[in-house]
């Protein structure tokens, strides 16, 4: 089931008047997490009518953020086990 955010971002879609498939796709398929969905639906409230154009650009910055974001995690993961090896030996 898609979250309540998933959910209201394709509504606002096809409020917009994006084509219906379009907005299936986004919605539910690119940006399906809170975080993804928050971020374009504040994206669609500053920018009145975007192009279809410049609504995929901005999907593919957030989601390209977002991939940023969890390799930064994993990355601070490792880091960490390292330095516990370090610190204290395997």
């Amino acid at each position: 089931m898609a979250s309540d955010k998933t959910q209201e971002l394709y509504r606002l879609l096809l409020e917009k008047g994006y084509p219906t498939e379009f907005c299936r796709e986004v919605a539910y398929k690119y940006m399906n997490t809170d975080y993804t969905a928050i971020r374009m639906i504040g994206y669609l409230y500053r920018i009145t009518n975007p192009r279809i154009e410049d609504l995929v650009d901005e999907m593919l910055a957030i989601l390209s953020d977002r991939d940023a974001i969890m390799k930064k995690k994993e990355m601070e993961q490792a880091q960490s086990v390292i330095n516990d090896v370090y610190r204290n030996g395997l």
